[in-house]
């Protein structure tokens, strides 16, 4: 019996002194798991110190039943003007090309993907102040189906080092 209090104790001081070093995370789902090539998402975010060294992942949701391995996705990260930071275009692999197995964490047939933005791994914002990320998928069919819901976080790299 002792042997279960001090693993219990210890698991929860495992949890407890886990940080969350997003400064920010935000997801929005689709209807019926469709999304439309110009439904794209824009994101608002807050950064209080610019001194700080960021990045930003994707998170993602999609069905086992999602057609593709992969999945293009425009992005762009603008200042408080409206006026482009950086943009562009990434491949991100949410299933095994070869076996099919899904790379993300599942529950049944639904999987989350938190994935690393390549172009956004060494930000430095120019100053403190409200920014705006915008995600749209750049896949042949539209709507694009099994995706459940789309994402990002504001992860504080001074934090996780």
């Amino acid at each position: 019996m002792a042997n279960k209090i001090i693993l219990i104790a210890l698991m929860c001081a495992g949890l407890l002194g886990c940080t969350d070093s997003a400064i920010h995370k935000e997801i929005v789902d689709f209807d019926n798991a469709e999304w439309q090539i110009d439904d794209i998402k824009t994101f608002s975010f807050e950064v209080k110190d610019s001194s700080k060294t960021y990045q930003i992942n994707y998170l993602l949701r999609n069905a086992v039943q999602y057609p593709y391995y992969n999945i293009y996705l425009k992005s762009w990260l603008k200042d408080s003007t409206g006026s482009e930071l950086i943009s562009g275009m990434e491949e991100l692999i949410l299933f095994d090309e070869k076996t099919g197995k899904p790379k993300g964490d599942g529950l049944g047939d639904l999987f989350d993907h938190k994935i690393g933005a390549a172009k956004y791994q060494e930000l430095r914002f120019p100053t403190n102040g409200t920014y705006t990320f915008e995600i749209q998928h750049n896949m042949r069919p539209d709507p694009l189906m099994g995706m459940l819901s789309i994402g990002f976080e504001v992860v504080d790299k001074t934090e996780t080092k």
